[in-house]
């Protein structure tokens, strides 16, 4: 990680991959790119690399290696041979190493491994710090949509990452808030080497936006808008150092990027994660 301010990270995964919106984020000084060995029906790689080859040396690219082309399309694998495979497919496709490379979803293929899930998660995370060693990637990492199951898991056989990405914002539950703290605890990561992901969960134009204010959650009244606030609000739900975020609006990037500017009260959002705990632990089994 570079520096202590928040920092954007321009997601990909429903993303036309234009080559008008990566011109913008580096005129807007967004230099990190994300992106998926799955994303764009698994053309993303290539797509990228010939739509906008020129730019990608000045920027630094992450992606993600777990959803695999399968008989009957994408399945999730944490096999370590086809892991260091999709990797070695991935700098073919881009023409040069990614600077970091996460585990996709691990909890995914978790599930069936019942009692071997920590054995198939080293397996897992060792097959990316292999790719590492051998130069295939400057890092790697780990990104969980759901990350409850894994730090049960964590233990010394369990190689550990140089980040974590999980989801973040206000419509994060408290379960996986809890998850992730226990998490980047398990690994002994800090605020650093965290990443949040999908602020809005899903959409900025979602109408739970238009339904409450959460500029409630930032310092002062600094004139910025209702999504301006919710973004802004996802590095401290979990405490974050980056976040990726998807459009194809390089206005709507724009505003984002203008949202970093804002200031978060911390005591707001410390409330409202304990207020989000009492509520979780308060529901019926």
């Amino acid at each position: 990680m570079r520096g202590t301010d928040p920092r954007i990270v321009l997601g990909l995964h429903r993303s036309r991959h234009e080559r008008r919106l990566l011109t913008r984020a580096l005129e807007l000084g967004v230099t990190s790119l994300d992106t998926g060995f799955n994303y764009l029906g698994f053309q993303s790689h290539r797509t990228l690399a010939q739509t906008a080859g020129d730019l990608l040396p000045k920027f630094t690219v992450s992606t993600k290696v777990g959803y695999l082309p399968g008989p009957h399309g994408a399945e999730h694998s944490l096999n370590p041979v086809r892991l260091l495979a999709a990797v070695e497919q991935a700098v073919r496709d881009f023409g040069r190493e990614p600077e970091l490379v996460f585990l996709h979803n691990p909890e995914q293929s978790l599930r069936e491994a019942g009692a071997r899930g920590r054995e198939a998660l080293a397996a897992a995370c060792e097959a990316l710090r292999e790719a590492t060693v051998k130069g295939l990637c400057g890092a790697w990492g780990v990104a969980s949509w759901a990350p409850s199951p894994l730090p049960g898991l964590i233990d010394k056989t369990v190689p550990r990452p140089a980040v974590l990405m999980v989801r973040a914002g206000l419509l994060v539950g408290a379960g996986t808030l809890d998850a992730t703290d226990a998490l980047t605890a398990a690994w002994g990561l800090g605020s650093g080497e965290v990443w949040g992901m999908s602020p809005f969960a899903g959409s900025a134009s979602s109408p739970v936006w238009e339904r409450f204010d959460p500029r409630v959650f930032l310092r002062g009244d600094s004139g910025f808008s209702r999504v301006q606030a919710a973004f802004r609000i996802a590095y401290a739900l979990p405490r974050v150092a980056a976040v990726a975020v998807g459009t194809d609006q390089p206005s709507h990037l724009a505003e984002l990027v203008d949202a970093l500017n804002a200031g978060v009260n911390t005591s707001v959002t410390d409330e409202y994660r304990c207020l989000l705990r009492e509520r979780f632990r308060g529901q019926p089994d």
